[in-house]
C-alpha cells in the first residue's frame, strides 16, 4: 500500500548520555519498523558523552536530530520534540525503551488509517537491563471512550506506558502538551484529555518494551510527589467523565492508593518506610490503610 495518503508517524527519542548504553537500541527499533511513512525526532538534552556523532551516524534521511545548547531538563525536552513533530500521530519513546518491528502498523491498521483517533494503545512487556522480560501486560481494554479506559487501566487490565501509546499530534498540542502537577503522569493525563475528546483505538497484542533498570526517572522521585500527580488523574476523570462518575471515583481512589503503597514499600529505611505510608494514607483521605505496621517494619 502506497504511503500517499497514510498517516505519518513521529518516533520522538529525548536523549541524555546514553551514546554508550540503550540509546541504539531505541534508535534501531524505530528505524526498524514496517510501517514505512515515519520520521525520527531525536533530541539530544546537552549530553557531554559522543551523542551527536553516534546519532549522525545512522545514515538515515527520516532521522532528524537536533541538539539542545544547554540542559532543558527531561521534561521540556518531551515537549520540544512534540513542537518539532510533523506527524499525524505522537510517539515518546525513551532512550532506553524499544517498540516492535511492527508496532506502528499493528496501531494504524488498527485504526483504519484514520488521523482522527485521540489515542491508539498496545500492550506492554517489561524488560531488565539484559532485555530479559520481567512481566507482561496486554491490552485487554473494552470500548473507545475515556470511562472505558480508564475502568480497564483501574482494573488492571491494561497497562499505561508512554512506549505503547500513540497519541494525536495537534490534539497533544491543543492540549498544552506533556503536563502534570509534578510532571510524573503527564502520560496519564493526556490519555485522559485526549480520550475525552477523540475516540480511542485498543491493540491487544504486546508491542513495545519498558526497561525496567533502576535508573530511570520514576526510581528517583518522592512518593508524595507520586501521590500528587495520582490525585490530579483522579481530579481530572471526575471532571470530565460523562457517565460512571461514582464507581470511577471509588476504583481510582483504590488503585492509585495501593499503587503508591507499594512504591512506599520501596523505601529501604523502615522508619522513613512507615512515614512514607502515613504520608499516602493522608493524601488519600485516610481512606484506604497502609498495609500492618509488622509487615511494614518487618520488610
Amino acid at each position: 500500500m502506497s504511503s500517499i495518503g497514510r498517516p505519518l508517524v513521529t518516533i520522538a527519542i529525548p536523549t541524555y548520555n546514553r551514546a554508550d548504553g540503550f540509546l541504539k537500541q531505541a534508535i534501531q527499533s524505530a528505524l526498524d519498523q514496517s510501517y514505512e511513512n515515519i520520521e525520527v525526532v531525536i533530541s539530544d538534552n546537552c549530553s557531554t558523552d559522543n551523542t551527536e556523532a553516534f546519532v549522525k551516524g545512522f545514515p538515515d534521511k527520516r532521522i532528524r536530530y537536533f541538539r539542545q545548547p544547554h540542559n532543558i531538563g527531561p521534561y521540556k525536552n518531551f515537549n520540544f520534540c512534540l513542537e518539532q513533530a510533523m506527524g499525524d500521530y505522537f510517539l515518546m519513546l525513551h532512550d532506553d525503551d524499544m517498540i516492535d518491528r511492527d508496532f506502528v502498523e499493528a496501531c494504524i491498521e488498527k485504526a483504519g488509517y484514520s488521523k482522527d483517533i485521540g489515542v491508539i494503545r498496545t500492550g506492554t512487556r517489561l524488560v531488565d537491563g539484559e532485555g530479559i522480560i520481567k512481566a507482561e501486560f496486554p491490552n485487554l481494554t473494552q470500548g473507545s471512550s475515556m470511562e472505558d479506559f480508564c475502568k480497564s487501566w483501574f482494573a488492571g487490565k491494561t497497562a499505561l506506558y508512554f512506549c505503547s501509546t500513540l497519541f494525536n499530534t495537534e490534539g497533544l498540542r491543543r492540549i498544552g502538551g506533556f503536563h502534570s502537577r509534578k510532571n510524573l503522569f503527564q502520560d496519564a493525563v493526556a490519555v485522559v484529555k485526549l480520550a475525552s475528546q477523540y475516540p480511542i483505538v485498543n491493540v491487544e497484542g504486546i508491542k513495545a518494551s519498558f526497561r525496567k533498570h533502576g535508573g530511570e526517572i520514576t526510581f528517583s522521585v518522592r512518593v508524595s510527589d507520586w501521590c500528587d500527580d495520582s490525585l490530579q488523574v483522579i481530579e481530572l476523570t471526575q471532571e470530565l467523565a460523562t457517565r460512571d462518575k461514582v464507581f470511577l471515583l471509588e476504583e481510582s481512589m483504590r488503585f492509585f492508593s495501593r499503587l503508591n503503597y507499594r512504591r512506599a514499600m520501596a523505601v529501604k529505611d523502615r522508619l522513613r518506610r512507615v512515614w512514607t505510608h502515613l504520608i499516602v494514607w493522608q493524601k488519600f483521605q485516610y481512606k484506604y490503610p497502609p498495609p500492618s505496621l509488622k509487615r511494614l517494619l518487618c520488610k
